[in-house]
């Protein structure tokens, strides 16, 4: 790109020095001082860095020339609040230098915004160090989140991928409190106060967006690795704060084994002395890889044996795999710039599920990402507003705006399909070569293109160039003759509406075709032109995209679809989703009709398969959602969902067996959920019954944490009005690390009118204070109630009316995190499907500024338009469907 938005380049830093002490804890400020070593290339009066948030007080430059040097000093400094950048002025021209230093003092905010170095709230579950600052509410560990661009708000710096550094980092603490940073800690000096200077190791060369530092009330579990690095096994830490460190065992036995398999697959050791793990209690993401001090949303590192639900054993060990595997892929290889984001997140996506199948083969996780990751990204780049996942990024503020799950997703779908294409252990040997050769320097996509095709002999970049530089993807429409298949590409939207400019490009597409007469394996052909005709296919049974390794949609004839329905046994799991999937989007974008989807369903009521299943239930959920305000629709989908899972959910029951496996302890949480939805007479009420008991007695009659979630579905369809009140203390009072998660989510899907206006909006939306802490749900957590509420069909007008008649109270809550905005935009708005509320919509937001979230609001957007039709197109034929197959 020729037109970023970048700093001067007359200053290159080299390294910072950086010192933070005077922590206040009642005006929540600190004090600090950076020196940054560097080289003057163009003579300059003038030096611009980022500043956000930061008042700098004094700066002095110092210069060497031969064997003296010359000082500058200013106080002359101008700041730009909109580039977050800060100028300063120095009275003469400073001279090119290869050796020269820049010294600032400055005050900075420990703010509670989740950004940059700020403060989180938590109530103790062991009593605090005395130190600890609080309130009347809670109490507070500080921590920093740096990426995309908010170094700058924790001292003033070069805050560009590219422009990477050393670090030394000190900071002064009280002496009953610990400090962590990337590196081990060097040394540690009292200091007046009852405080210490904690001083760290020097840091490898890195991106300024990856330095972290952590101060509070932490204890830890400490493993090590198997393999040894320079000679000794490496310490791995699972930091908390007091009383929580137990939680991180989980964790704590996957970590070092993610080491050492990523330093034996990449054949590179791991970078850096030590791995910490640190669980933060207010968190935006679900983690962020910082070089050696990895930190966490708490639900995605601590684990209760007694009281977590099994499903986060699942995303503990991926999340964990996908943070260290950017210990290699983002962070000793960066990407040069942020429109390259994918690369990073998109290679630790794959290798996050690589490892994850590696420790654990029998949780079949590949199945898992297709009905998971893979069909959400299909959604997300179906629309007309998606982007490529490569994408131009003039500024890097604007960087939230690509750092979607389209990055993520279908950037791991693109990795993924590449690997299985090349084969993994070549595809592996490439990405070796691509980190030795960039090793702690900054690379672009074609690098790693490079790379690969070093590895495979294949010309790599011109198969993915327009994967990544394109948006959308293909659906393959095939058409049948005798012993041939025709098969054409085009650009699948889910709106339908596909014209002319949008159907440019041309996918290199690998086939994966069963079902050639003569071979029983799969036939590794491509498709390189617009339309073309294999010969040689059996009428019997032919599949395209064999084991879903593509990323596209098939779109088969009516009557073929059918028939794969009855013909299972020739079909893997993840071909099972994906069809399920592909029938699902096509019906929705009017390639096809819903009678063909619920027919293919109709194949799977023999299915117990956790995955299957959970790709057949999004699907009708889908429908339930679009088509259920016509009663007698709902009803018969109602009728149609309890026949799928008869006779599953009669083989799992209530009960588990003492070693059952992990996806059949899955199977029964959704079963369950999925038969109290759907108004299962005998689930329903014996959910209920247990509930009652719990409610009578909770230490006699305990819930399972895997029945958690169904038993109290049906207590807030039956109860409403006292569910929502016990939830809502158990929201506040529960021990259990995921249990504020599971309430939220039933909360939201309470019926009643009357409490949606009255008390969950009230506790989505009210800050506290002034509210009680126990009437306010947080930030970062504000999108799992708001995301229940918007698939309710009651709470979806009653959210999107609050949240646009208090828009400004909204905004002050979140204090102008643009992530947590965009967030909650994502969730609260695409489930509607009448264009009314979509012009409303539009409406609204024409006179309200959409920075940080305009992109996603035009997906929204697409998203009300894509469900507001299909809801036109064929609402009469499911109403038919079911009435003509005895559902309704």
């Amino acid at each position: 790109m020729t037109d970023r938005d970048i700093l001067p380049d007359n200053f290159k830093p080299v390294h910072y020095d950086l010192a933070i002490t005077d922590l206040d804890f009642k005006n929540w400020s600190y004090k600090g001082t950076v020196r940054i070593d560097g080289e003057i290339v163009k003579p300059t009066s003038e030096i611009v860095l980022n500043t956000l948030e930061l008042k700098l007080l004094n700066a002095k430059f110092v210069a060497s020339q031969g064997k003296s040097d010359e000082s500058w000093e200013s106080t002359t400094f101008a700041e730009d609040t909109k580039t977050q950048r800060s100028t300063i002025t120095f009275p003469q021209q400073l001279p090119v230098s290869a050796k020269t230093s820049l010294t600032i003092d400055f005050t900075g905010l420990l703010n509670h915004d989740m950004a940059g170095f700020y403060r989180s709230q938590y109530k103790p579950a062991a009593p605090p160090a005395a130190s600890v600052p609080r309130d009347e509410e809670f109490h507070y560990m500080l921590s920093t989140q740096f990426e995309a661009c908010d170094a700058r708000r924790a001292f003033p710096c070069f805050d560009e991928p590219n422009l990477k550094a050393t670090f030394d980092f000190a900071i002064e603490i009280p002496d009953d409190q610990v400090a962590l940073c990337n590196m081990p800690e060097k040394e540690s000096k009292p200091v007046e106060g009852g405080k210490k200077l904690v001083l760290f190791e020097r840091s490898p060369v890195m991106s300024t967006y990856l330095l972290a530092w952590a101060v509070g009330d932490f204890e830890y579990v400490e493993a090590f690795t198997g393999r040894e690095y320079n000679g000794k096994k490496l310490p791995v830490r699972v930091y908390t704060t007091r009383g929580l460190k137990e939680q991180g065992r989980w964790a704590l036995e996957h970590a070092p084994k993610i080491i050492d398999y990523f330093s034996e697959q990449f054949e590179i050791d791991y970078p850096l002395p030590k791995s910490d793990i640190l669980a933060v209690h207010e968190f935006t993401h679900g983690a962020m890889e910082n070089w050696g001090l990895v930190t966490y949303r708490m639900t995605a590192i601590l684990f209760d044996e007694k009281l977590s639900e099994a499903r986060f054993r699942n995303r503990i060990a991926y999340v964990v795999a996908h943070e260290l595997a950017h210990q290699w892929f983002g962070n000793l290889v960066t990407m040069d710039w942020w429109d390259e984001l994918w690369l990073n997140e998109g290679f630790a996506t794959w290798a996050g599920w690589l490892a994850t199948d590696h420790l654990h083969p029998d949780w079949e996780v590949w199945p898992q990402f297709i009905n998971e990751g893979m069909d959400q990204a299909f959604s997300l780049d179906s629309v007309r507003s998606s982007h490529p996942i490569q994408v131009e990024v003039r500024d890097g503020l604007d960087v939230n705006q690509i750092f979607d799950k389209i990055s993520y997703l279908k950037g791991c779908s693109m990795i993924r399909m590449l690997a299985s294409n090349l084969g993994i252990k070549t595809f592996l040997k490439g990405i070796a070569i691509y980190l030795k050769k960039h090793a702690y320097t900054n690379a672009k996509t074609e690098a790693l293109w490079s790379a690969l095709s070093e590895a495979s002999g294949v010309d790599v970049s011109s198969m993915m160039r327009p994967w990544i530089e394109k948006v959308g993807f293909p659906v393959l429409t095939v058409t049948e003759g005798k012993q041939q298949i025709s098969v054409k590409q085009s650009r699948f939207l889910s709106t339908g509406d596909v014209k002319p400019e949008d159907d440019q490009t041309l996918w290199w597409v690998p086939l994966a075709v069963k079902g050639k007469v003569g071979s029983e394996g799969i036939e590794p052909l491509t498709l390189t032109t617009k339309e073309s005709t294999i010969d040689g296919i059996s009428e019997e049974f032919y599949q395209l995209n064999a084991n879903a390794t593509g990323f596209y949609r098939v779109n088969y004839p009516e009557s073929r679809l059918k028939l794969l329905g009855s013909q299972l046994q020739y079909l893997t799991t993840e071909d099972k989703i994906f069809i399920t999937g592909s029938a699902a989007d096509l019906a929705f974008s009017g390639y096809a009709t819903t009678g063909a989807l619920l027919s293919f369903i109709q194949g799977l009521k023999s299915e117990t398969h956790y995955r299957v299943l959970s790709q057949a239930l999004d699907s009708i959920a889908t429908l339930k959602s679009i088509f259920g305000d016509d009663k007698q629709v709902n009803k018969g989908l109602e009728k149609f969902t309890l026949e799928l899972i008869d006779k599953a959910l009669k083989q799992v029951g209530w009960e588990g067996a003492k070693n059952e496996d992990f996806n059949t302890s899955l199977l029964r949480k959704r079963l369950l959920l999925t038969a109290v939805s759907n108004s299962h007479e005998e689930v329903c009420s014996t959910a209920f019954q247990r509930w009652s008991a719990y409610q009578s007695s909770p230490s006699k009659s305990p819930i399972a944490a895997d029945l958690r979630a169904p038993v109290y579905r049906a207590a807030i369809l039956q109860d409403p009005s006292a569910a929502v009140a016990a939830l809502k203390k158990e929201w506040f009072t529960t021990p259990a690390i995921d249990g504020k998660e599971i309430c939220l989510q039933a909360l939201g899907h309470t019926r009643d009118e009357a409490l949606i206006r009255h008390v969950l909006l009230p506790f989505l939306f009210s800050p506290s204070p002034p509210a009680a802490a126990a009437d306010s749900i947080p930030p970062a957590d504000m999108h799992i109630l708001a995301g229940v509420l918007a698939v309710n069909r009651v709470g979806r007008p009653l959210l999107w009316a609050y949240l646009r008649d208090n828009w400004a109270q909204f905004e002050a809550k979140l204090g102008g995190n643009p992530i947590v905005v965009d967030r909650m935009v994502n969730v609260s708005l695409p489930k509607f499907t009448d264009l009314d509320s979509l012009k409303d919509i539009e409406g609204f937001f024409a006179g309200v500024s959409t920075k940080g979230f305009d992109r996603t609001l035009e997906q929204v957007k697409d998203k009300i338009r894509g469900r507001a039709a299909y809801k036109m197109r064929d609402a009469a034929g499911v109403r038919e469907w079911l009435v003509a197959n005895g559902y309704a």
